[in-house]
């Protein structure tokens, strides 16, 4: 076993250089698909975060203008930090093609991440292992780990250490995967070796552009977080934008349409890790279904989810649009008129509008 090692000679040099490749070797045997070292020199990134929290891009997402330049200057968060290891895990499960789920008004679609377990969960577990690795090789040292948890520009980082290029969407892209992956992060202070950045291979594809539902994407790496349907569905705490809610159709937690059609998920394989298996059956639930759940049962069926962190009357406001979008039946209209009295103005604010979209009355 290592002592711990202090930077100086090329002898030790040569010992954090044998240790980087260890820690890509644990993290396969942890189950993530890549691992990358970067510096924490974020300075090229800074004013292109400086420029979209200025133009409100943001929205209600107040924490991210709170942190401001906290997400692009590492040591801020983390005093002493030297490197961020960057992990990345494959999470797109075996379920009904999305696609299928999507022409189909009557279903509600659910993005692929959020089929399964809650994966802040299953990323914090698992980079804390492979911390608890790196102490048992070179002794204690100073670490944190992230997992969407703190200010920390995950695709930046995750790029300079050579795991992916960032694609027009915003999200990182691989050859081998696509962009169906989480990414977590340990800030160290180990002097270790750094990987080299990928280039790009996006090339005149704007196809993730097109898609967009919302024209979310406003231009080549620049997202509108205002009109997106993944802020709008999870992080978005009002009532949506009565314009934006007809292209919603039936997303009623998240939106994969840039990824669906971006050429490079065409290699993305879907993973056989238990904690992502689809749950509850999400990934082929009918609107009617889901929006019939009471509160306890969508605290129990949830529970471990990612979704539940939205609480219950933001899950039915959600589904109250699709409800809304999907074809007109009895059924339908039957189960908005159920929550016409709902206790939550939210709710029944969208409610409303729905049963309007199919010329009923609540």
């Amino acid at each position: 076993m290592m002592g711990r090692m202090q930077s100086g000679s090329s002898v030790e040099a040569a010992d954090f250089a044998a240790l980087a490749r260890s820690i890509k070797s644990w993290g396969a045997e942890l189950g993530f698909q890549a691992v990358g070292i970067a510096d924490v020199d974020l300075g090229e990134a800074e004013p292109r975060l400086v420029a979209w929290l200025e133009q409100g891009f943001h929205g209600d997402m107040d924490y991210m203008a709170r942190h401001g330049a906290k997400r692009s200057r590492p040591a801020e968060l983390v005093p002493g930090v030297l490197r961020v290891i960057s992990a990345r895990i494959d999470y797109l499960p075996h379920a009904r093609d999305a696609g299928a789920v999507l022409r189909d008004g009557a279903r509600a679609y659910v993005a692929r991440y959020a089929l399964g377990r809650d994966y802040h969960k299953v990323l914090r577990n698992r980079l804390q292992r492979l911390s608890d690795r790196i102490a048992a090789a070179a002794g204690p040292f100073r670490h944190r780990v992230f997992t969407d948890s703190a200010p920390v520009m995950e695709v930046e980082l995750a790029r300079k250490a050579g795991l992916g290029w960032r694609g027009k969407h915003t999200l990182l892209l691989t050859r081998e995967a696509g962009s169906y992956f989480f990414l977590g992060e340990i800030y160290t202070d180990l002097p270790l070796p750094v990987d080299r950045a990928k280039s790009p291979h996006c090339g005149r594809c704007v196809k993730c552009i097109d898609i967009c539902p919302t024209r979310a994407i406003v231009a080549p790496y620049q997202l509108d977080a205002r009109r997106c349907i993944s802020y709008l569905t999870i992080e978005h705490k009002g009532a949506i934008p009565e314009e934006l809610r007809a292209p919603i159709g039936n997303r009623v937690y998240g939106c994969d349409d840039c990824q669906m059609v971006c050429p490079w998920n065409r290699y993305a394989r879907p993973t056989d890790e238990p904690d992502f298996a689809v749950r509850n059956g999400l990934d082929d639930a009918t609107l009617v279904d889901l929006f019939g759940w009471t509160e306890a049962q969508f605290e129990r069926r949830l529970a471990g989810s990612a979704i539940r962190r939205i609480g219950h009357a933001r899950w039915l406001r959600n589904l109250a649009i699709g409800l809304g979008n999907a074809p007109t039946s009895p059924a339908v209209v039957g189960a908005l008129r159920a929550r016409s009295d709902h206790p939550s103005a939210l709710v029944r604010e969208h409610v409303a509008w729905a049963l309007s979209r199919h010329g009923a009355r609540p």
